[in-house]
């Protein structure tokens, strides 16, 4: 995972990237081709798929950025990446963890996202 802070970046830049062609540019580089990407409430499979999924949130969300509130947390092929949004007044409305697997060729290939940074009360 010699370049994972690179895939990382572009990816955390994919979600930030309003201008199509830009943030397809930066999940060239993060995203493998055929990668799945999971949350509660939403499912995008392949490139293309998280690309438009990408540009609904941030439809949804206008000025919103995503940053990492944690360090990178990885061992053999996979990740783990504490997260919030933020929106251009210094709200957060959405924090997350997520949980992903790393390719050999060194893009993504599986995020699974889940809001909040606490378990579940049983």
């Amino acid at each position: 995972m010699g370049n994972l802070s690179q895939v990382l970046k572009a990816y955390g830049d994919a979600w930030c990237e309003t201008d199509g062609e830009k943030r397809r540019a930066f999940l060239e580089i993060a995203w493998a081709d055929d990668g799945l990407y999971q949350d509660p409430g939403s499912e995008a499979r392949g490139r293309d798929s998280l690309h438009a999924h990408i540009g609904s949130v941030l439809g949804q969300f206008p000025g919103a950025r995503i940053e990492l509130t944690s360090g990178v947390d990885a061992h053999h092929d996979r990740i783990r990446i504490a997260w919030h949004m933020v929106m251009l007044d210094g709200t957060v409305p959405v924090q997350g963890i997520d949980f992903g697997r790393v390719g050999p060729n060194g893009r993504l290939t599986e995020i699974i996202g889940f809001f909040g940074t606490q378990p579940p009360e049983a």
